[in-house]
């Protein structure tokens, strides 16, 4: 069974940086495309990055374009978010995901594998 599990966040000043990991379990790492996900209080998910298995392919959301970046440690089932120039709007609560769904093919409603959460605070 597919186990997902966040850390690294945390409470930082806007402007700052942070930086959030997925640890993967249960199944071949490889295998997975993996995102990025974020809930702020009273607003619904929206995603917020993804990368592909080999890390050539990325995509992100237009508002964190240029700020965050994704990226993955295949022999440590490992995917970073680096999140930099944060703003008050990035507090959130963010969700890493998985899908063994081909790149190609991909939908952000194809992620079947989430962790729990991991808690992001911007304070300005």
């Amino acid at each position: 069974q597919v186990h997902l599990a966040e850390s690294g966040g945390g409470l930082v000043q806007a402007g700052g940086s942070l930086r959030v990991s997925c640890t993967f379990s249960g199944s071949t790492f490889l295998n997975y495309v993996v995102g990025w996900f974020r809930q702020a209080p009273g607003k619904e998910r929206e995603f917020v990055a993804t990368i592909s298995r080999g890390s050539a392919n990325t995509d992100y959301a237009d508002s964190v374009k240029g700020r965050f970046t994704i990226s993955r440690d295949n022999a440590k089932n490992t995917v970073y978010l680096q999140m930099d120039s944060l703003k008050d709007e990035d507090t959130a609560v963010y969700y890493c995901a998985a899908t063994s769904r081909s790149w190609a093919y991909i939908t952000r409603n194809d992620y079947n594998y989430w962790g729990q959460g991991i808690r992001v605070t911007v304070s300005s």
